[in-house]
């Protein structure tokens, strides 16, 4: 099948400058671009007619060849075209060989005449007209072709009545008739080869193929209206696409050539219909149905009208069954959207609940941090605490040791004012003197900047900083011990050698001068930062 197609491609491009490649779609396409040009064509043919028509105006009665020649070439662009206009033509072709006496003359314009019945449909009328014909001594021309247009009209008759009892007999009649009219003038070779198409496929030579008939027939010089004849003739020896690309090939023509009789755009729509190709088979019967009105082709014009309701319904049902598919598709959309949207609500409230876990989870995260920086700051404090508490405790037992040994010395010895004067240089208060600067030393090693950080919390005039030569004085020293951890006033007090009213009046009158309230005062103590050691 490609390569029917490539070749007539080819072929048709010389031809007539048809599509590319050939195939059913492609041809498809353009005949649907023909239909547009349609009107185009009919101007040309109307622009030819007026101009026969203007040339037999002007033309002597008198000379009937010139005339007869004019009303036949009138005729014909008529005959496929419009059947009202070719009847009027016909008859006055009829008319004029009736008044010159022209006996073959009228034959062939009575054959003419009974031609364009046939295509109207009017079966009774034409048969009325052809058996009132003279055919003795005709030639075999003029007789072949009455013996066609017999042959014709049973096969019409026949295809009309669709009966199996006497459509039987008319198709015998016409086959009767089809040989009769082939022994009178046998078929030219071209004919012969066309007649080849139809014989069974058993018998049928290799080359006969559609690839060659397609070639035979776009490479052969000749009108577009007998183009589309050979064209539909074919089609109905092939089957398929085969079949479709010939009816195709013929419908083009016809609009080329303005037929009108509708044959092979009918035909097209009908096999269209067959595929299921509803859309394209609606399309071209409507064109059928216009052109049967147009032409006025009573038989066509009844199939058409028994074909459109199908189409329609058809068409109507496949509307249908795309608009229930698209509802469907729509419930389902809406269906799984709603899904969707369930499942994004359920993910986003799972999503909030991570993000608030994660963030109880930072929490908590942060308050681990600063309980081990509190725990890492107590650690550091204590090891700072008990390594100051030891060594303060060897050098008391150190000195007690001495001093123990020195009056146990002095006892034996009996001199007891060596042992007045030794507890007298005992000092209490100087030895507390240096413990208190000992922990202040070791307190501002893991605090360098408390005294500045707690005179920040005070107005300028009741900051309270060390004298010259002192540490820290027994306020700040006060809120030192509570920033070691030493909350509680009466262990403050024991440690510093202070009552318990007198540690509460310090505090009392320093956070009453604090800026920041009372309450917060004390925790403001505790973030003072520990540097360590």
């Amino acid at each position: 099948m490609n390569k029917i197609l490539v070749v007539l491609l080819f072929l048709m491009g010389q031809v007539s400058g048809y599509a590319q490649p050939f195939r059913s779609d492609s041809l498809l396409r353009v005949l649907k671009g023909e239909l547009t040009r349609e009107s185009l064509y009919e101007r040309q043919k109307a622009n030819r007619i007026a101009r026969l028509q203007l040339t037999l105006l002007h033309t002597d009665s008198t000379r009937f060849n010139a005339r007869f020649n004019l009303y036949s070439a009138i005729f014909e662009e008529y005959h496929s075209y419009k059947f009202d206009s070719a009847f009027v033509y016909v008859q006055q072709l009829t008319a004029l060989c009736e008044r010159f006496q022209q006996k073959d003359s009228l034959a062939r314009s009575t054959i003419l005449l009974g031609t364009i019945l046939l295509n109207s449909g009017l079966y009774k009328e034409a048969f009325d007209v052809i058996e009132k014909m003279d055919t003795a001594g005709l030639a075999n021309r003029l007789r072949s072709d009455y013996l066609v247009l017999r042959a014709r009209l049973y096969g019409g008759i026949g295809e009309y009545d669709n009966d199996a009892f006497f459509t039987e007999r008319y198709y015998r009649k016409a086959d009767e008739d089809y040989n009769s009219a082939d022994r009178l003038t046998p078929p030219s070779d071209f004919e012969h080869t066309i007649d080849l198409a139809f014989i069974p496929d058993s018998v049928k030579q290799k080359h006969l193929t559609p690839d060659f008939y397609y070639h035979l027939i776009t490479n052969r010089p000749m009108p577009a209206h007998n183009l589309a004849m050979v064209a539909a003739r074919l089609s109905f020896a092939f089957s398929g696409e085969d079949r479709l690309c010939f009816i195709i090939l013929a419908a083009i023509n016809d609009i080329r050539s303005c037929t009108k009789e509708t044959l092979a755009v009918f035909l097209l729509g009908q096999e269209l219909f067959k595929m299921n190709r509803t859309n394209d088979a609606f399309l071209f019967m409507q064109e059928a149905d216009r052109n049967a009105v147009f032409y006025g082709t009573r038989n066509r014009a009844l199939q058409i009208e028994s074909m459109l309701p199908l189409i329609s319904a058809k068409l109507v049902d496949e509307k249908q069954h795309q608009k229930d598919k698209l509802l469907i598709w729509f419930l389902v959309s809406l269906i799984v959207g709603g899904i969707l949207f369930f499942l994004l609500v359920i993910y986003r409230r799972q999503m909030l609940r991570i993000k608030d876990s994660e963030g109880m989870i930072r929490e908590k995260n942060a308050e681990l941090q600063r309980v081990n920086a509190r725990l890492w700051e107590s650690s550091k404090i204590k090891e700072e605490l008990i390594g100051l508490f030891f060594k303060t405790c060897s050098s008391y037992i150190d000195m007690l040791q001495t001093a123990t040994r020195e009056t146990q010395h002095y006892i034996k010895l009996g001199k007891y004012n060596e042992v007045l004067r030794l507890l007298k240089n005992m000092e209490i208060d100087r030895e507390k003197g240096n413990l208190y600067k000992m922990l202040d030393s070791s307190f501002l090693t893991m605090f360098p900047g408390f005294i500045a950080a707690f005179n920040a919390l005070l107005p300028e005039e009741d900051r309270v900083w060390p004298k010259p030569g002192e540490t820290l004085n027994p306020t700040v020293r006060i809120f030192a011990l509570m920033r070691l951890g030493v909350t509680g006033n009466e262990a403050i007090a024991k440690i510093l050698d202070y009552s318990v009213s007198t540690i509460y009046t310090y505090k009392a009158r320093i956070k009453s001068r604090a800026l920041v309230p009372a309450i917060d005062f004390e925790r403001k103590i505790m973030e003072i930062e520990f540097i360590g050691i």
